[in-house]
């Protein structure tokens, strides 16, 4: 059944559709693809009542989404995406998880900037924080921390990009209808299939998109690797990062799974200590002990962060390097691990990447 069934009515469809995936752990069955694509869709455009469309995502979960629905799903987002194109040759789209991080610093806001350094033009996808985690997200920072409002059109967050070669952009701008869903989703509590495939969306279109994005649970990357190509990636990079980003190696072996244009899926691992020489390797590692032992709050990583940035060092440094390292090598910038890591920890030194970045951040104001 969908929008275009004679049974129209958004309530009878969205009715129709709870029958099916809520009817308890044994009577539960799947939904077609244009159904799932047709029940978000109600729920994106606020065609049926707030109360329906929570147990639908409750019920959506609760039932394990198939990768049929989730193609479903990703399509009613990604026709509802606000998107623009942006005079760039390549541009990498880094989407960790929307909720953010809590437990342990992570640096990838300040790694966007370094990226562009390198030939990597890129920006962070994020929202302000969402359930469960209400973490510290690109959003969380800019708006928070640096005091930039949300408030900005999408049009001049893209000319930043532009201008600087990074910068971040957050679901107010890229999908006021996915944004609208905050209130929602903090009522439902637990991450709805929203969580998976809002990592997957491409507001942003250079001539080359590249994607660099994060999967938690084992399962969920086969769905994000099916809407991949539907999204027109060139590459995307879908790996177990620590909490939710995109720190891929470092806490353990990662396990990346690497959509190519019209090559298809391959799969790598990515452990530090196999790709950089092991005195090097143990200083990363050293570094990420010791952001284990800081709190992780907005304003202690955006000291540290910064800190790295100006080519002072600290703890974020080696962790930001490796950061770029790896999207480089792995978004073909550089031939191995090893070049970019010495590339990049040469830019930090050289304090341009902090100089940049507050000059990205006065224009944002």
């Amino acid at each position: 059944m969908n929008a275009n069934s004679p049974q129209s009515d958004p309530n009878e469809r969205m009715k129709s559709y709870l029958a099916k995936i809520a009817a308890g752990p044994k009577m539960s069955k799947d939904l077609t693809r244009d159904e799932a694509e047709d029940a978000l869709s109600l729920i994106l455009n606020n065609e049926v009542s707030s109360e329906r469309a929570a147990v639908f995502l409750i019920a959506a979960r609760m039932k394990l989404e198939t990768v049929e629905e989730n193609i479903g799903y990703w399509k009613a987002l990604d026709a509802t995406t606000v998107t623009h194109e942006v005079k760039l040759e390549k541009l990498v789209q880094v989407a960790e998880a929307f909720d953010g991080f809590e437990r342990t610093p992570i640096f990838t806001f300040y790694t966007i900037p370094l990226l562009a350094e390198m030939d990597l033009p890129a920006y962070g996808h994020s929202a302000l924080p969402l359930p469960p985690k209400f973490g510290i997200t690109f959003e969380d920072l800019l708006a928070n921390h640096y005091g930039v409002s949300a408030d900005q059109t999408f049009e001049q967050r893209k000319t930043l990009i532009e201008k600087f070669g990074f910068g971040y952009l957050g679901t107010q701008q890229t999908h006021p209808k996915l944004d609208a869903l905050k209130d929602l989703r903090t009522e439902i509590v637990k991450r709805p299939m929203l969580a998976t495939m809002e990592k997957m969306l491409m507001p942003l279109k250079a001539k080359s998109n590249f994607l660099a994005t994060n999967y938690f649970h084992p399962g969920y990357e086969k769905s994000m690797l099916a809407v991949a190509p539907l999204g027109g990636w060139d590459i995307a990079v879908i790996g177990n990062g620590m909490e939710g980003s995109i720190l891929y190696g470092v806490h353990k072996t990662a396990k990346l799974f690497i959509h190519l244009n019209k090559v298809g899926v391959q799969e790598k691992k990515l452990d530090v200590r196999r790709e950089l020489e092991a005195a090097t390797a143990q200083q990363i590692q050293a570094a990420f002990e010791a952001v284990k032992q800081i709190s992780a709050g907005r304003e202690k990583v955006a000291e540290l962060g910064e800190q790295a940035l100006q080519g002072k060092g600290g703890p974020a440094a080696p962790l930001i390097a490796w950061q770029a390292a790896t999207l480089g090598y792995l978004f073909g910038r550089f031939q191995d691990v090893h070049s970019g890591y010495q590339t990049a920890t040469q830019i930090l030194k050289s304090k341009t990447c902090y100089q940049k970045l507050m000059g990205y951040l006065k224009e944002c104001k």
